[in-house]
């Protein structure tokens, strides 16, 4: 069970990170100001990434087992931890191209249809092409998790 901590300090953590970006998601920001809100937004994150990495690092918890030994939560290792992120980025990116794909080439496809109904089918594969991208990074990082 989480404690108050375990709650409050990740959301606190987001709050942080996303309070920068709240007046350009308003369009109330100039250009000068969205950068630099942006620019604040991207270093906030990547600085409560690393300090997570150092507090995993430095502070381990252990509990007592049956026999009164000290058991390591964290288990796994380095490279399963890398191997888990190298499946979420496998899936994570390949979904960002399928739905750049997708956006240039599903309103080409519409276009296409509503000028000639025979091209439907020709359009079709365009779109699903795109998508297919998305397929094979879910598949590679299916592959990935399997051999951890």
């Amino acid at each position: 069970m989480l404690n108050f901590l375990e709650w409050v300090l990740p959301l606190i953590l987001i709050i942080l990170v996303t309070l920068p970006l709240i007046k350009v998601f308003r369009g109330k920001a100039s250009v000068k100001s969205a950068k630099i809100r942006l620019t604040t937004h991207i270093t906030g994150f990547f600085t409560i990434i690393v300090l997570v990495f150092v507090v995993q690092l430095f502070v381990r918890q252990t509990v007592f087992g049956a026999e009164g030994d000290v058991v390591d939560l964290m288990t796994g290792t380095i490279a399963q931890g890398l191997g888990f992120l190298s499946a979420a980025l496998a899936t994570g990116m390949s979904a960002l191209g399928a739905g750049v794909a997708v956006a240039a080439s599903a309103p080409a496809a519409i276009g296409a249809f509503s000028e000639n109904e025979k091209n439907f089918g020709k359009s079709l594969i365009f779109v699903a092409l795109g998508e297919g991208v998305a397929i094979y990074g879910l598949l590679i990082s299916i592959l990935i998790i399997n051999k951890l």
